[in-house]
């Protein structure tokens, strides 16, 4: 919810400059060039109109003249001001750029870096003494971007098809795919392509570090009207029932291990321990990432993969009898 929340709030605070600079425009123009429905435009404008300056009454309030035709802002509140920060308030902005550059795919290196040198200019010493440049370079120099990640935002940008060989951890396996490219998303601190991928015929989620090779094709990007919607599919096994399900017994002391793989959880025991599924792909990849939790995960179910765990599990063990003998 709260991710939905804050998507949309970046919406509408963009929405108020770009009318602003684009007076008049329709509200089909409007959507394609910010990436949503008309729908979901309208009713954005809608929202506007009930937000403005604390009093909240006329003179207060945003408003607009808008219909599918034309759309006007007639009363900014101020929002097309120049932002003015305090120390503090530029510090947190700086310290969320740098983050946004550690993640591959969300922005342009050398546009992020540049906005960095022109804040710190702007908020002076204060604000870029409060926090040190983890990577040690000058925030005004070019930085090169992963080509991978590159590749992604151009085609992203040029409304292209991308060539993918992927690797699915769930699957345990290389893939090639031909996906049309929707947006890039930030899912559990993690880059994500969220793209309609052909093969499948569905939306998927692919990570942008298990992007072995991305390459733009001349085709135009064409996913179909549902993938377009916001926050749809950002489940990472949304749309792939076809996925077996593991129970497992997680005790206490590895429960940690929720926040690292997609799990969900379906009791909680009193001493702390935890049932909890997961969707996996290859019986192999499975098997072996349980075993390497030792007592901490034990396999309620499919049966093959508890036949699959045990197997291994006492081949392990001969292993280290012949060695003691």
């Amino acid at each position: 919810m709260s991710s939905r929340l804050s998507t949309r709030l970046s919406r509408l605070l963009n929405l108020v400059p770009f009318f602003i600079a684009n007076p008049g425009m329709s509200a089909a123009e409007a959507a394609a060039e910010l990436g949503v429905t008309t729908t979901q435009l309208m009713s954005d404008l809608n929202q506007l109109w009930v937000c403005g300056l604390p009093g909240y009454g006329p003179g207060d309030l945003i408003d607009l003249s808008f219909s599918e035709e034309s759309i006007e802002v007639t009363f900014s509140a101020g929002i097309d001001r120049p932002l003015r920060l305090t120390s503090t308030e530029a510090t947190v902005l700086l310290v969320a750029l740098r983050s946004l550059v550690e993640m591959p795919g969300m922005v342009d290196p050398s546009a992020a870096h540049s906005a960095i040198a022109k804040i710190e200019d702007a908020a002076g010493a204060a604000a870029r003494g409060r926090i040190s440049d983890p990577v040690g370079q000058d925030s005004g120099e070019d930085v090169e971007e992963d080509p991978i990640a590159a590749s992604v935002r151009s085609a992203l940008h040029h409304h292209r098809a991308l060539a993918l060989t992927y690797y699915s951890a769930s699957r345990d396996r290389v893939s090639e795919r031909t996906v049309d490219p929707v947006r890039i998303v930030l899912v559990d601190n993690h880059s994500y392509l969220q793209a309609w991928c052909r093969q499948a015929e569905g939306v998927r989620l692919f990570r942008l570090d298990r992007i072995y090779a991305a390459t733009g094709l001349d085709e135009p990007s064409v996913p179909p009207a549902q993938a377009l919607e916001p926050d749809s599919n950002l489940e990472l096994f949304s749309g792939d029932a076809s996925l077996p399900q593991a129970r497992l017994h997680i005790a206490a002391d590895c429960v940690w291990v929720l926040d690292y793989y997609p799990m969900d959880t379906i009791e909680v025991g009193a001493d702390g321990s935890v049932e909890a599924s997961m969707s996996y792909g290859a019986l192999d990849w499975m098997a072996r990432l349980v075993l390497g939790f030792g007592a901490g995960i034990t396999v309620m179910e499919p049966p093959e993969l508890v036949d699959e765990v045990r197997r291994r599990a006492v081949e392990a063990l001969s292993v280290y009898d012949s060695v003691d003998a």
